[in-house]
């Protein structure tokens, strides 16, 4: 059987249950749903959707780096929002993240998402 690791930054949001922010199996990555949190306070990050966005990724960042991974090797992502009219701001964010041969990618409407926060973002990279 092969092995799966557990893949931890300080530069995202700990857990706020259980689960890891990734685990790393069979070549791949996968990075848990990030939402706008503060690595260092746990709190909602102030703004709208733009600025979540920027935090979610930042937190989706910096895991895959943990992981010694980057956003050039995200092969999918999965985009969860609470409000599709929100969706031409998080795509200008979203581009400059990912610039040149976007991964693959679903976007979302949900009803709601945990601490009450605009969007979720779920990764699978390459390791």
């Amino acid at each position: 059987m092969e092995e799966r690791e557990v893949i931890v930054s300080v530069g995202a949001p700990a857990a706020i249950g259980p689960y890891s922010q990734a685990i790393r199996a069979g070549g791949l990555i996968f990075v848990s749903g990030q939402i706008p949190l503060d690595p260092g306070t746990g709190q909602v990050v102030a703004g709208g959707i733009a600025r979540q966005a920027e935090r979610a990724l930042d937190s989706l960042q910096a895991i895959l780096k943990a992981a010694g991974s980057g956003l050039e090797r995200v092969v999918k992502t999965t985009v969860f929002l609470t409000d599709l009219g929100a969706f031409t701001e998080f795509n200008e964010v979203y581009a400059r993240y990912f610039p040149h041969a976007p991964p693959a990618r679903a976007t979302v409407q949900v009803a709601a998402l945990p601490r009450g926060v605009g969007i979720e973002i779920e990764a699978v990279a390459l390791a």
